[in-house]
Parts: structure tokens; sequence; C-alpha cells
């Protein structure tokens, strides 16, 4: 398994644009926020009722702890009011959810489309499926830089990224 710090350089090399990094603010959660709406409605037993969606942030946030405990809290907080929310659409009727969550999706992708724009290169996710997992990691790294917070993880994902220029 790559390093929190090789992962978000692999990223980091395809979000250069401050304009493209500040869209994925906004595109990524809401893209998080859509996919957890279907998955909520989906309930599954493992001794009692759970959604699918939880399962999958538990998982998801497992493989951040096991990166980096203190960017996986912190994706933990702001996911799981995204999460809250996602079931309690899923407790409406279905129609109306499911439109919450086409609306959401291509809203937060056009959003981030529009980055790439900026960018002028293609998303990640189309060279490595697997980037999808790096971006919100990769948005709580890069708001923790911005606070002057992890200086040393931030040193070695410019490393990363200036090696990956040399390729």
């Amino acid at each position: 398994m790559k390093s929190l710090a090789q992962q978000m350089a692999s990223y980091g090399s395809y979000h250069r644009d401050r304009r493209n990094r500040l869209t994925h603010f906004v595109g990524v959660p809401l893209i998080i926020f859509a996919i957890l709406i279907p998955m909520s409605l989906l309930r599954v037993s493992v001794g009692v009722g759970v959604s699918l969606a939880e399962l999958f942030v538990l998982a998801v946030l497992i493989y951040y702890l096991v990166l980096d405990s203190a960017l996986a809290i912190a994706l933990g907080v702001i996911i799981a009011p995204l999460l809250w929310i996602a079931d309690s659409l899923a407790q409406w009727n279905t129609t109306t959810a499911l439109a919450i969550f086409l609306a959401c999706f291509v809203v937060g992708w056009a959003i981030q489309l529009l980055g790439h724009r900026f960018e002028g290169n293609r998303p990640a996710l189309l060279d490595n499926l697997f980037q999808i997992f790096a971006a919100p990691i990769f948005l709580a790294g890069e708001a923790a830089f911005a606070l002057g917070l992890r200086g040393t993880l931030r040193r070695e994902v410019e490393q990363g990224m200036a090696q990956l220029d040399r390729k």
C-alpha cells in the first residue's frame, strides 16, 4: 500500500491549479453526499439494521485511519453529518431521495470538471479509479496545510509531486 504522502502526491499532480483545488472542496463533498443517498436506501442486518452507506463509511474511515489518524478523524467529523442527512433522506420516498442524489451527483461532477478545465488536464480517476478514495483525504491534508499544520507531510507530498514531474 502506498503511503499517504505518495497518494497525495499522485492525486496532487492532477490538481496543481488553485481554482481546480477550490472546486474540489465543493465537488468532492457533494459527490460523497450523493453516493451516500442510494447506499442509505439499502439496509442490511448484521445483528442490527445498518445501511450500506454506514458500512461503506466505516470501511473507508478505517482505511484513512491506517493512513493518518488525525486526518481520518477530521474526515469523520465532516462525513458524519453527510451520512446522517443521506440516511434521513433515505427515509423519504425513494423517488425524492434518488432525485436529490442525481442532482447532487451531477452538480458535484460539473463543478469538478470545471476545475479540471481550469487545470487543463483530465481527472486523476481516469488514470486510476482508486483516486476516488484519495480525493477526500487529499482535501483534508490541503486544509491542514492551509492552517499551517502538517508541514512534514506537506514537504513529502511536494517532493513526491516533483518526482512525478521528472517522469
